[in-house]
């Protein structure tokens, strides 16, 4: 058992779009990314996603409406639900999702990570 600084890991990379494992649980993964841009359109046909801004303003496209998830507050992407992340600014963001959510759900392309880095 070990405490987990977020700050101090998010400080250990500037790359965007490029989550890394900082904790395990029961088949989840807690991951760190920082986000700019436009992600990609997608969906993950069986896994939720949770996503926490820690710093920054997220925008969670749907295909019917944005998002906007503001510092201290987090969403849920059910399922099946097509979604594209965005950020006008860094944001920086922790995931809890199972281990085997690829970050670019159903698409793969030159944003796709498939072994992640432990910091």
């Amino acid at each position: 058992m070990k405490v987990i600084n977020i700050k101090e890991k998010l400080s250990q990379f500037d790359d965007f779009w490029n989550p890394r494992i900082a904790g395990r649980l029961n088949g989840q993964l807690v991951k760190l990314a920082k986000f700019k841009g436009e992600f990609i359109w997608h969906k993950h046909d069986h896994e939720d996603e949770m996503f926490l801004v820690i710093t920054g303003e997220m925008k969670m496209e749907f295909e019917n409406r944005t998002q906007i998830v503001n510092p201290g507050e987090f969403i849920i992407v059910p399922k099946g639900t097509m979604h594209k992340p965005c950020s006008d600014d860094v944001c920086e963001i922790m995931l809890f999702e199972p281990k085997t959510t690829l970050n670019t759900g159903d698409q793969k392309n030159h944003l796709t990570r498939e072994n992640l880095s432990e910091i």
